[in-house]
This record gives C-alpha cells, sequence and structure tokens, in this order.
C-alpha cells in the first residue's frame, strides 16, 4: 500500500509541473536586414484542458550585407510579447514562464 501511495504521488507531482501548451502556430519572416521567428502557443489548464489563452514569442536578428557577404549578428532572445523587456534562451521556456503567468500551464 505504501509503495502505491508513493507512485501515485510522484505521477501526480510530475503531472502538475510538467508543460502541456499546444503550438498554434510558427514562423520566420523577413529576409534582408532583419529576420524574426514568431511562435504561438495555446495554454493548457492544471487538468489538462486546452484554454483559450495564447501566449506569442518571438525573436529577432539583425543582419548586414547582400549575398554572401551577409552577416548576421545572432539571434536576440525569446521574448513574451505581453512582456518583451525578459528574454528567454528558448522558446519552449518563454512558453512556460508565459503560460504560468496566466495561471495555467
Amino acid at each position: 500500500m505504501k509503495k502505491l501511495l508513493t507512485a501515485f504521488v510522484l505521477v501526480m507531482a510530475t503531472a502538475l509541473s510538467a508543460n502541456a501548451y499546444q503550438v498554434m502556430s510558427s514562423k520566420e519572416l523577413g529576409k534582408n536586414d532583419a529576420k524574426n521567428q514568431n511562435v504561438v502557443v495555446k495554454c493548457t489548464t492544471d487538468l489538462g484542458k486546452l484554454s483559450n489563452q495564447t501566449c506569442s514569442l518571438r525573436r529577432y536578428v539583425k543582419c548586414t550585407g547582400t549575398g554572401t557577404k551577409k552577416t548576421c549578428s545572432g539571434w536576440q532572445g525569446w521574448r513574451d510579447l505581453r512582456n518583451p523587456e525578459k528574454q528567454y534562451s528558448d522558446w519552449k521556456t518563454a512558453a512556460s514562464s508565459c503560460c504560468r503567468a496566466l495561471g495555467l500551464r
């Protein structure tokens, strides 16, 4: 009985801490002096149901030159468009933070 209870607690802790958002769209725009990547995710509730709340995430890169002499400065961090002053190293971290800020996951 004790092993069963321990297993149940571990499963519930994993389920409640997991990020469960759904990617709605992902695209890259721009081609000359700047590019941006956009990802929109739909958050889920604590019960795992899809919410109508979405998070829009974006990152930029600035480029100079043309053709084979074109150089880009490197992608900036991902930003949640609701809170653009904070940057994230990857879009999944940004999505997780955005959904948590909405009280979702």
